[in-house]
C-alpha cells in the first residue's frame, strides 16, 4: 500500500506500516478496539503483511510470539488503549528473555485525555519497563513532512531494534490518536509536500540497518582452538537455540575435537539428518550419577544452558573445568557464574571455523577413550530407560516422549510446554534422524500462552505442528484455541492430563504438608473435561489409552488428543527409571574395555 491521505491519522498510520513492510515485516496480529482503528486498517490493507485478528490481547501477543520464534523475523502486534496493552505484557516478557523479535504497537489516548478520568486509559508510557529493547512515545503529530518522516523513521528503528541491535527482542511504540479515528475524509490535514515524507524510498525502507556481525578475529579463533586442543576431555553442550544450521557445524566440531555433544531437543541438534554419532541424549541420567571418569576438563556451550537441573548442578560444581560460552548477542546467559570466557560470535560459523582450525593438529592429540566412555554411558542409560518404560503397560509421562519419537515426521514442528513436558522431553526423547524443529517458551519459562504460541508458529512456518502440554497449561490459554482458524497447517494438541500441577509432586513440599493442603496450594486439580472444550471450539477430539495410538493420529487436520496419567504414580516411575539407568551407567563405565 501507499500512504493513505484520507486524513492525518490514516496518513501517519499507513506511513508507519508501509515502512514496516519495506523493512521486512510479513506478519501482524491485530486485537480489535476503537482507539487502534488507524493502525488496524493500515495493517489490514497492507498487501505485503498477512494480518490475523485475535480477539484476546493475551492470546494475540503469544500468537505473535510463536510466529516470530518460528520465522526469526519481527512480527507486529497492535492493540487499543488501556488494559488491552497490559494484557500483552506476559508475551513481551517472554520475548525479551528469549530474544524473540516483536514490534508492539499500542494505541493510546492523546495527552489531554490522560489522567482526567477518560475511559479505557491507563499510563502506557514505558508500560513494559526494561522488557523492551526500545520504547518510543510517538507523540501527536500533524501529517506534515516532519510528522510523516518521524513515523517512517521510527518504524525503521523499531524493526532494526527488534531484529537485533545487537540482541533481538520486543520494541514498543505507543501511538496517540485524536479523533477522527475512522477514515473520515479530511485531506486538508495532510500538509506534507516532500516526496520522501509522502512516499519514502520506493521499495526500500527509509533507513536500512545492517545488523552487527558477531565474529572472532582469526587470531582469536586460533586461541580458542588451541584451548580445545589442549583439553582432550571436553564436552560440547547445546541448549535452546533456533538455528538449524548449527547441527551440522557442531557435528564437524565434534569430529575434530573428539568431544561428545550433550544436545537438548530445542538446540535443533538432537534430531535431524546431520551426523549424530557424537550426540548424547541421556545426559540427564548421567549427570545424576556424576561419574568422576566422565567429568570434563573443558565445556564449550552453544545456546542456553540446558533445562536439566542435574546437568546444571554438575557443571557448576566443576571448579577446575574451563567453561566457554558462545553468546553472539550479549545476553549474558550464564547462570552457573563459572564461565571463564564468553565468545561474541555467530554459533554455526564459529563451530565450522574451530573445526577447520583443529583439522591440522597432530594425530593422537585427542583422547579416543573419552568419547567412547561417554557413549558407553549414553547407550547403557538409553537402553535401560527404553526397557523400563516399555515394560510399563499403562501410559506414563516419560513414556509419552519415548513414543512420540516414532510419531514425529520430518518437517514437523514441536512446541513443548514448560514445567514437566519440556523436562521429560529433554530426559526421554531419543535422538533420531527426523528433521523436526523444537520450540518452547523457555525465556521466562511460563506455561501461559502455549496454545496461542504453537498456533502462531504453525501459521507462520506452514509446518504441521505438535503442541505438548499439560491440563493446567491448556487451561491457562484455552481461549487460544480460537486462533486455529488462522493456521492452514494442522496443529495436533496433545494434552497430558494429570489433573493438576504434576511438577509440584517432585518438590520437598509434597512430603512436608498434608495432602489436603498440598492439593489446595500446589496440586490444584481442575476436573475439567477436555472433550467439552474441544467441542466448544469445533476441534476433533481423541481420548488415547495406549501410547501406540499416537503414531496413528490424523496428520491432516487440527485435533486435541488427551492422555490421562496419575500424578503421584508419575513420581515413582521417574525414580525407578533413574535408579535403573544409574546402575546401568555405573556398570558401563566400570566395565573393562
Amino acid at each position: 500500500m501507499t500512504m493513505d491521505p484520507t486524513n492525518r491519522n490514516t496518513a501517519l498510520a499507513s506511513a508507519l506500516v508501509e515502512e514496516l513492510a519495506r523493512c521486512g515485516v510479513r506478519r501482524a496480529v491485530v486485537c480489535p478496539g476503537s482507539r487502534s482503528t488507524p493502525l488496524a486498517l493500515a495493517l489490514l490493507r497492507e498487501s505485503a503483511i498477512e494480518t490475523a485478528t485475535i480477539v484476546d490481547e493475551r492470546s494475540g501477543g503469544f500468537f505473535a510470539l510463536g510466529a516470530a520464534q518460528a520465522t526469526g523475523q519481527p512480527v507486529a502486534i497492535a492493540c487499543t488503549s488501556g488494559t488491552a496493552a497490559a494484557n500483552l505484557h506476559p508475551a513481551v516478557c517472554e520475548a525479551s528473555e528469549a530474544g524473540v523479535p516483536l514490534v508492539v504497537l499500542t494505541s493510546d489516548r492523546p495527552p489531554e485525555l490522560r489522567g482526567v478520568g477518560a475511559g479505557q486509559t491507563i499510563d502506557q508510557v514505558k508500560l513494559y519497563g526494561s522488557a523492551v529493547r526500545w520504547f518510543c512515545e510517538m507523540g501527536t503529530h500533524d501529517a506534515d513532512d516532519a510528522g510523516l518522516l518521524h513515523f517512517r523513521g521510527s518504524a525503521c528503528r523499531a524493526y532494526a531494534a527488534a531484529l537485533g541491535d545487537p540482541r533481538p527482542g520486543p520494541v514498543h511504540l505507543n501511538l496517540s490518536w485524536r479523533d477522527p479515528l475512522g477514515p473520515e475524509p479530511h485531506p486538508e490535514d495532510v500538509s506534507a509536500t516532500s516526496a520522501l515524507a509522502l512516499e519514502g524510498r520506493d521499495e526500500l525502507p527509509l533507513t536500512g540497518v545492517y545488523p552487527p556481525a558477531a565474529s572472532l578475529a582469526t587470531d582469536e579463533v586460533a586461541a580458542v582452538a588451541a584451548d580445545l586442543a589442549e583439553a582432550p576431555r571436553g564436552l560440547i553442550v547445546a541448549g535452546r537455540q533456533p538455528d538449524p544450521d548449527l547441527a551440522p557445524a557442531l557435528a564437524e566440531l565434534a569430529a575434530a575435537t573428539g568431544y561428545p555433544i550433550l544436545a537438548e531437543p530445542t538446540s535443533q541438534v538432537r534430531c535431524g539428518p546431520h551426523d549424530r554419532g557424537a550426540v548424547v541424549w541421556a545426559y540427564d541420567a548421567i549427570a545424576r550419577v556424576r561419574p568422576a571418569s566422565l567429568a570434563p576438563e573443558l565445556v564449550l556451550r552453544f545456546g542456553d544452558l540446558p533445562t536439566s537441573k542435574p546437568l546444571r548442578q554438575w557443571l557448576a560444581s566443576l571448579e577446575s573445568c574451563a567453561q566457554l560460552v558462545v553468546d553472539p548477542t550479549g545476553s549474558w546467559n550464564e547462570p552457573t557464574r563459572t564461565a571463564g570466557l564468553v565468545l561474541r560470535a555467530a554459533p554455526a560459523p564459529l563451530g565450522r571455523e574451530l573445526a577447520r582450525a583443529l583439522a591440522d593438529r597432530p594425530p593422537g592429540s585427542s583422547d579416543p577413550t573419552w568419547r567412547e566412555s561417554w557413549m558407553r554411558a549414553q547407550n547403557a542409560a538409553a537402553s535401560e530407560i527404553e526397557a523400563e518404560l516399555s515394560a510399563i503397560h499403562e501410559p506414563t509421562e516419560p513414556g509419552i516422549h519415548l513414543a512420540l519419537a516414532s510419531a514425529y515426521a520430518g518437517g514437523e514442528l514441536v512446541y513443548t510446554a514448560s514445567s514437566m513436558p519440556v523436562r521429560d522431553q529433554e530426559s526421554f526423547l531419543p535422538a533420531s534422524g527426523s528433521d523436526v524443529r523444537f520450540l518452547a517458551n523457555r525465556g521466562a519459562n511460563g506455561i501461559d500462552g502455549l496454545v496461542s504460541s504453537a498456533i502462531g508458529a504453525a501459521a507462520a512456518s506452514g509446518r504441521a505442528a505438535w503442541l505438548i502440554l499439560g491440563d493446567l497449561a491448556l487451561h491457562h490459554d484455552s481461549n487460544g484455541l480460537a486462533a486455529l482458524r488462522h493456521s492452514r497447517a494442522p496443529v495436533r494438541i496433545l494434552v497430558i492430563n494429570n489433573d493438576g500441577g504434576g511438577i509440584f509432586e517432585f518438590l520437598p513440599q509434597a512430603g512436608q504438608v498434608s495432602r489436603e493442603e498440598f492439593e489446595a496450594v500446589f496440586g490444584t486439580p481442575l476436573g475439567l473435561d477436555t472433550r467439552h472444550l474441544a467441542a466448544l471450539h469445533g476441534v476433533e477430539y481423541h481420548a488415547l489409552t495406549e501410547l501406540s495410538h499416537l503414531a496413528g493420529l490424523p496428520r491432516d487436520r487440527h485435533l486435541i488428543a488427551e492422555i490421562r496419567v496419575d500424578r503421584q504414580a508419575n513420581v515413582a516411575v521417574h525414580r525407578a527409571v533413574w535408579e535403573s539407568a544409574a546402575q546401568a551407567i555405573r556398570i558401563a563405565i566400570d566395565a573393562p574395555r
